[in-house]
């Protein structure tokens, strides 16, 4: 695992916050589509790609990639917004998000863009994918370098398909297996802790034989430390509870479970009006990168 210097994390919060602003344009643009999910995770998307997997862009099929599973499908504006970034396609293309006849659906479907591993919506199946990925190439190649990286929500813990799962990843050992939980507290209808309480969350999947850690997950070195620890781990699969802020980057749009499954312009009206939802956002996340550029002279 690649240390990160000062200037190398400053380069990939720079990054972040682009992705967030694409975020925000994309799912303008739609009229549909969540926003909390997405913004909260764009740290650890970006760090993934632009840090950490083994990929390339020019090859997207290249057989000895690292694999990146998204589970929590509905958060793929984050996925499509750093694919974009990082060369998979243009751009541009992150405009036709939900529209008719586009490569961009609401949730990811293999085959459909370059860097997609798999097809999501229904919740609960991305482990078991991921490790059914990573199982097969164990038998496959024993001395295998890849590692196959599953994203999943803290929502998404009510599935029980995820316990089934995570009980037969521990059984299978699987070292190759490094499972991201967005820990950011809010599901559709609510917060998590109200709706079905998850903790102690890390002693029920260290249960599980996992080897797990807690991390912010809006410090790029903090979880990009825990990821070349997960690394490391040869005895058992490994989980990151990376705890973020839904909606990170857009301080009224932030902890807010409203946002969860609503773009800008169908926002809660509280604190910013519908029509000025999105150049708020945006305006805020420009402001943000001045700072981080301030940080980065200084």
């Amino acid at each position: 695992m690649h240390y990160l210097n000062s200037a190398e994390i400053t380069s990939l919060e720079k990054k972040a916050n682009m992705i967030r602003q694409s975020i925000i344009e994309m799912l303008s643009e739609a009229g549909s589509g969540h926003t909390a999910g997405p913004l909260g995770m764009a740290d650890i998307f970006t760090l993934l790609y632009f840090g950490v997997l083994k990929h390339d862009p020019e090859n997207p099929d290249w057989e000895e990639r690292d694999r990146v599973v998204l589970s929590n499908g509905h958060i793929c504006p984050v996925l499509y917004a750093t694919l974009a970034h990082a060369g998979y396609f243009p751009n541009e293309e992150l405009l036709t998000l939900r529209k008719l006849g586009s490569r961009l659906q609401g949730h990811p479907h293999k085959g459909a863009l370059p860097g997609i591993e798999t097809s999501s919506g229904p919740l609960g199946s991305g482990i078991s994918q991921a490790l059914g990925m990573a199982l097969a190439e164990r038998i496959d190649n024993p001395y295998s370098s890849k590692f196959f990286y599953c994203l999943t929500g803290d929502g998404e813990l009510n599935e029980g398909q995820i316990w089934e799962s995570l009980m037969h990843a521990g059984k299978e050992k699987l070292h190759n297996l490094i499972v991201i939980i967005d820990r950011n507290g809010i599901q559709i209808d609510g917060y998590t802790k109200d709706i079905m309480p998850l903790e102690p969350l890390a002693e029920k999947l260290a249960a599980f034989n996992f080897d797990v850690q807690e991390v912010d997950g809006h410090s790029i070195r903090a979880v990009n430390d825990a990821i070349g620890k997960a690394q490391a781990v040869y005895s058992q699969p490994s989980v990151i509870i990376a705890h973020t802020v839904p909606a990170k980057g857009v301080d009224v749009f932030e902890r807010d479970f409203r946002w969860h499954g609503n773009p800008p312009g169908k926002g809660p009206e509280d604190k910013v009006e519908k029509p000025e939802q999105a150049a708020v956002a945006l305006k805020k996340l420009r402001s943000l990168a001045g700072t981080i550029e301030a940080a980065d002279i200084d």
